[in-house]
């Protein structure tokens, strides 16, 4: 196993800081990437972290993780609420798949209500902000360290 984290950004995410700031934040992606390289040098772990407006290219990186990453981030944007391929891609992953959101998706439009990745990967982190991103990486260095690492989903329910 690696210790290698794909940190996998969707749709209109290159856009952070200028894209409806009073909805996203004013942090740019670059800087999100920046925060979490410091905090993943401090937890002793690699980041690769990537961004793609395509759905397939998601698919594809997400296919690399199987052998490449301990763990998988992904904020898949609104891939999230209508990927069946991105969701059938985080299922068939044995790592830990950690979903995040920069805005509470329960507070906004009907249609952002639903994550089909949500239902399939380890856990979310929604409305929280950049500070999702963090946590994540928190919790996938935990996961990755852990004997949950090898299962990929919560034996909770």
């Amino acid at each position: 196993m690696t210790d290698t984290i794909f940190v996998l950004n969707g749709p209109n995410l290159n856009l952070l800081g200028t894209r409806e700031p009073r909805i996203y934040g004013t942090q740019t992606l670059a800087d999100m990437g920046a925060m979490l390289e410091q905090r993943a040098r401090g937890l002793k772990l690699k980041l690769d972290i990537r961004q793609s407006n395509h759905e397939g290219v998601l698919v594809d990186w997400l296919n690399e993780a199987l052998a490449k990453a301990s763990a998988v981030i992904i904020n898949a944007g609104a891939y999230a609420h209508s990927s069946i391929a991105l969701r059938d891609a985080v299922a068939a992953l044995p790592v830990p798949v950690i979903e995040v959101h920069l805005t509470n998706i329960y507070a906004r439009e009907g249609f952002r209500r639903q994550s089909l990745l949500g239902q399939v990967a380890r856990g979310s982190i929604i409305g929280l902000g950049p500070l999702g991103y963090l946590l994540a990486l928190d919790a996938a260095a935990h996961l990755c360290k852990g004997a949950g690492a090898a299962q990929g989903k919560s034996q909770i329910q």
